[in-house]
C-alpha cells in the first residue's frame, strides 16, 4: 500500500498537476485515514494540494473514504421528523464571543437534535466545546446515541481517530490541507441531517456549494463569523440554502452602516455562558440574524426528511 503513484500526479505543481477521479481521491484518502502510508507522503500530500487546490470530486472523494470509516451517529428514536442537525466548531473566539452553542440550544429547543463536532483551537482561542462545558454540557467521550432536543459535543478524534491526527498536521507544517475542509462537509450522523456550515472566503462558498450540490446534501452555508458557522448576531450574513443537492434560495447579507449594535460579552467561556443562558431564560433578546438562521435551519430539518 502505498500513495506516490497519487502524489505524482498532484504534485506537479500548481500548472502541471492533475487532479485525482474520485475513485482515485477515495482510495488515497482512505490509505491515509487508515496509517497505512508514511509520514512522509502524509507530508507530500498536504503540500501538494495545498499547491495545487482540491477539486470538487476530489473533496468528494475524499469524503467517501472519510464517511466509510468514522464511527456514525445515531439518532433516538429515528423517524422522518427527526433530522439531525450537524454544526462543525473549528475557529473558536477572536473578537466575538462563540455564540454557536447558543445556535445549537435554541435549535434543540425545537426538538431537534443536535451535534456540534470539533478539536483544540490552534492558538488557545476560546472554542464551543469550553462554552458548552460552561453550560454543563460536556464533550462525549463515547459515541452515545443523540436524542431529540439534545445537543452534543463530539471530538474530532471520537469520530475519527486519523482525521484527528490529519488536522494536528498543521501544527508541525503551519498550512491547512483538505482535512481543514473536510471537518466543515463531513456528515456524521445515521439518516437525515442538516449541515450547518460555514466558510471564510468567498471562493470556499463556491467548491463548498459545489460538494455539497454533488453529495445531494441538504445544507445551510454562510459566511462565518470568524470561521464559526452561527450568524454574526451585528448583522445578517449571506446564506444558501441547499436542498437535497440544489440551491433553493439565497439570503442576501445585511449591509450598510449599522444603526444599533447589541451588548455582546466578552470572549471568555463564562462570560459567553451566562450570556447564552440570559438569552436562553428570556432575559436578554436573542440577536435577530442567529433567529433567523434557526428558522431556516428548522425548515430545511423538515425538508431532510423528506424523500427526493
Amino acid at each position: 500500500m502505498a500513495i506516490g503513484h497519487f502524489i505524482k500526479e498532484i504534485g506537479r505543481g500548481k500548472e502541471g498537476a492533475r487532479a485525482l477521479s474520485q475513485s482515485q481521491a477515495a482510495d488515497m484518502f482512505g490509505q491515509i485515514l487508515d496509517g497505512a502510508v508514511t509520514d512522509l507522503e502524509v507530508g507530500a500530500f498536504c503540500i501538494a494540494m495545498r499547491i495545487k487546490g482540491e477539486t470538487p470530486e476530489e473533496m468528494c472523494g475524499f469524503l467517501e473514504a472519510l464517511h466509510q470509516r468514522l464511527t456514525p451517529v445515531r439518532i433516538s428514536p429515528t423517524g422522518p421528523d427527526c433530522a439531525a442537525v450537524v454544526i462543525p466548531s473549528y475557529n473558536g473566539a477572536r473578537k466575538l464571543p462563540v455564540l454557536t452553542p447558543l445556535l445549537a440550544l435554541l435549535l434543540a429547543r425545537k426538538g431537534l437534535p443536535v451535534l456540534i463536532h470539533g478539536t483544540a483551537t490552534e492558538d488557545k482561542r476560546i472554542g464551543a466545546s469550553e462554552v458548552l462545558s460552561a453550560l454543563g454540557i460536556t464533550a462525549q467521550s463515547t459515541a452515545e446515541p443523540l436524542a431529540k432536543g439534545q445537543v452534543a459535543f463530539y471530538p474530532t478524534a471520537l469520530l475519527h481517530a486519523g482525521l484527528q491526527r490529519l488536522l494536528d498536521v498543521r501544527r508541525v507544517v503551519n498550512l491547512r490541507n483538505p482535512a481543514h475542509s473536510l471537518v466543515k462537509l463531513m456528515q456524521p450522523c445515521e439518516g437525515p441531517q442538516v449541515l450547518v456550515t460555514s466558510y471564510t472566503h468567498p471562493e470556499y462558498a463556491v467548491s463548498m456549494e459545489q460538494v455539497l450540490c454533488l453529495r445531494k446534501s441538504t445544507a445551510l452555508l454562510i459566511r462565518g463569523t470568524e470561521g464559526e458557522a452561527v450568524a454574526d448576531p451585528r448583522r445578517m450574513p449571506k446564506m444558501r440554502c441547499i436542498q437535497h443537492g440544489q440551491l433553493e434560495s439565497e439570503l442576501e447579507h445585511q449591509g450598510g452602516t449599522l444603526t444599533s449594535l447589541p451588548d455582546l460579552p466578552p470572549c471568555d467561556a463564562q462570560s459567553t455562558a451566562r450570556y447564552i443562558q440570559a438569552v436562553l431564560d428570556g432575559t436578554l433578546p436573542t440577536p435577530q440574524p442567529i433567529a433567523m438562521q434557526v428558522e431556516q435551519i428548522v425548515r430545511l430539518a423538515k425538508i431532510a426528511g423528506m424523500p427526493e
